[in-house]
């Protein structure tokens, strides 16, 4: 049979060809089955799994096994299968785990040993057995039965060249989390971590909430939203940026500390760090300020890598990440001279410098309204921003990009606001809350002239949240953590794509 696998299966792949007859050959198979009982059962139960059995009783020796004669029932799909006459071992894959099952025709009969070997790999069955050990001190499971749960009409990618095509493994990430033991422990880690921050959170007293997806209004970031439409309201509604400007109505109403782990929408390009649907933390707390934030966000990704790695020491695509040292904090101005010498204060605090310089670097020609404190970010974005591998928080962002941000005071160009980068990326972003609602208004009226000027990203003016700020706003912390792009960096993965389930793809004929 052209599907009968083995672990000693060293053929080239499949053909187009070759898969079309197998699932024909498996499609008779099930025919057959249809004919004399329940193609798909559920009646069978599993009472165990392979990593406990693994845990339990992995340690113990053949005599040990023997005489405690421990029975099991365990359901999995078979991912190997060796036929040897009268025995047969087969390995079954259950979650993240794998145990070997060793079936003979002694023990099942001539019938159910014959059905057996028709089974193919990828079928998911269940067994009941007893443990034993084998010569070479695997842990396996002596099948005393064995019933098929569930045909698989495809064949699973041959063994060892496995499911490699890194856009199928993004398109049938079910095949993915089957094959590939890696892919499975990303996406264990990336739970581990969500779990972390939550516990970290209710410890200090937040709450934790639930805010729209759906606003009449695209507000709490600078972005370009999707649009939708309500056929019973009539009316436009667009999928959230952010949740930012509902969480903080909910600061006004007296519920101090909340956090929302949640998804935004942008529609914006795709890159290794953009997926227009993607999770971000965000969490607000009454009564503190930017420097509190800093403090909570050192705090959840050290407490995340820990939870999660177990270390402070992170390894990311070749280079070892400190999380345990304080977080380095510079200005822009003061990281833009750090890692490049060829640039003076002088230089930085010249806008006409700064703008032939942009020219030069992006051969594009800086808006005539960018102010100092835009230009000299430009530049940070162009030349300083990739070089910031181990954590740094970057401060004292230009108000003109920082609209929801309290104004510094001590200096009115700048905002008490921090973004943090971790191997050359963004990866948080907080500040000290603007809670004065007549400026929030003039800010949201500067943003409403920037859209009518063709910034497709500005916000729009939200009279309902000025409402909310009028009947009066504690001055409040507020932190936003990008949840794809920490486990990117705690699970080593390259691109955004690695650790989303489902990520935006371009459709396929």
């Amino acid at each position: 049979m052209l599907d009968n696998q083995t672990s000693e299966n060293t053929s080239m792949p499949q053909t187009q060809t070759d898969e079309n007859h197998i699932i024909a050959e498996r499609r008779q198979k099930l025919a057959q089955i249809r004919s004399t009982e329940i193609a798909y059962p559920n009646s069978f139960k599993p009472q165990n799994n392979a990593h406990k059995l693994h845990s339990q009783y992995g340690n113990m020796s053949h005599e040990e096994l023997d005489n405690n004669s421990i029975a099991v029932k365990i359901a999995g799909r078979m991912m190997l299968k060796r036929i040897m006459g009268k025995v047969s071992f087969a390995t079954l894959q259950d979650g993240a785990s794998k145990i070997q099952i060793y079936v003979s025709r002694e023990k099942l009969g001539d019938e159910l040993y014959l059905n057996f070997k028709q089974m193919d790999i990828g079928d998911l069955l269940g067994v009941c057995g007893t443990l034993f050990k084998t010569k070479t001190g695997e842990l396996t499971i002596a099948v005393t039965e064995i019933k098929l749960l569930s045909k698989s009409l495809r064949p699973l990618p041959e063994k060892f060249h496995g499911l490699v095509d890194q856009e199928q493994r993004y398109r049938q990430r079910y095949l993915d989390l089957i094959m590939n033991s890696e892919s499975r422990q990303i996406f264990i880690t990336r739970s581990q971590i969500i779990q972390s921050i939550r516990n970290l959170l209710v410890e200090q007293n937040y709450l934790e909430v639930e805010t729209p997806m759906m606003h009449s209004i695209p507000g709490g970031a600078t972005a370009k939203p999707f649009i939708t439409h309500h056929n019973a309201l009539d009316m436009q509604l667009y999928l959230r940026v952010a949740p930012e400007l509902y969480l903080k109505r909910l600061i006004v109403g007296g519920l101090d500390r909340v956090f929302e782990i949640n998804r935004n929408f942008r529609n914006e390009g795709l890159s290794t760090r953009h997926n227009p649907e993607f999770t971000m933390l965000e969490l607000y707390e009454s009564y503190a300020d930017y420097k509190r934030m800093m403090e909570l966000t050192e705090q959840i990704i050290r407490k995340t890598a820990m939870d999660a790695l177990g270390t402070l020491k992170v390894d990311y695509q070749g280079q070892q990440i400190d999380l345990e040292k304080d977080f380095e904090r510079l200005t822009i101005t003061q990281s833009i001279l750090k890692y490049n010498p060829e640039y003076t204060l002088e230089n930085l605090n010249n806008s006409e410098f700064l703008r032939n310089e942009l020219i030069k670097i992006t051969k594009t020609t800086p808006s005539d309204t960018d102010s100092l404190g835009v230009l000299q970010l430009l530049l940070f974005e162009e030349t300083t921003e990739a070089k910031l591998f181990q954590p740094t928080f970057i401060l004292d962002y230009p108000l003109d990009v920082s609209p929801l941000a309290r104004q510094s005071d001590t200096n009115p160009d700048i905002t008490e606001r921090f973004e943090l980068f971790i191997v050359g990326r963004e990866l948080a972003n907080g500040y000290s809350e603007l809670n004065d609602p007549e400026e929030q208004a003039i800010r949201f009226k500067k943003q409403v002239e920037q859209m009518e000027s063709g910034n497709d990203e500005a916000m729009h003016y939200d009279a309902n949240y000025i409402r909310a700020l009028e009947y009066g706003m504690p001055h409040t912390g507020g932190l936003g953590i990008g949840i794809d792009r920490l486990v990117m960096l705690l699970t080593n993965s390259a691109s955004i794509r690695d650790v989303i389930f489902f990520p935006q793809l371009r459709s396929v004929d």
